[in-house]
C-alpha cells in the first residue's frame, strides 16, 4: 500500500493527551505526535543526541513555552519552533484546551 492512515484519537496515548502516530502510520523515520494538555502540564526534557533527530513543535491551540538549552520560546496557535538534534527541550502548556503537534526525524 502506498498510504497509511488514522485518526490520532483512535491510537492508545502513551501518557495522558499524547499521541504517538508513528506507529499507527507505519513510519520509517519520522515521529509524529499530539499532545491535547491543560494549564500546568509539562513534558520531560530531553535531547536527541544520540538518534539525530530534530523537531517541530507546532501549536494549533492554546498557549505553550518551549524552553531551549534554557532559553524560553514562547508559543501561541499557529507558532512553530524547529529545535536540532543535541539541544535540551522541555514543552510547558499555559492555558487548558491547549493542542499541539510534534514532528521529528533524523
Amino acid at each position: 500500500m502506498s498510504y497509511d492512515a488514522t485518526s490520532y484519537d483512535d491510537v492508545e496515548p502513551k501518557a495522558p493527551g499524547m499521541y504517538f502516530l508513528r506507529e499507527a502510520l507505519d513510519c520509517e523515520n519520522l515521529g509524529i505526535t499530539v499532545v491535547e494538555a491543560g494549564d500546568g502540564w509539562e513534558g520531560m526534557e530531553h535531547a536527541h543526541d544520540e538518534d539525530g533527530q530534530e523537531e517541530v513543535y507546532l501549536l494549533l491551540d492554546g498557549a505553550a513555552t518551549l524552553s531551549v538549552d534554557g532559553e524560553t520560546v514562547s508559543l501561541g496557535p499557529g507558532d512553530a519552533v524547529r529545535v536540532d538534534p543535541g539541544e535540551d527541550r522541555m514543552l510547558a502548556f499555559e492555558e487548558d484546551d491547549s493542542r499541539m503537534v510534534i514532528a521529528g526525524a533524523p
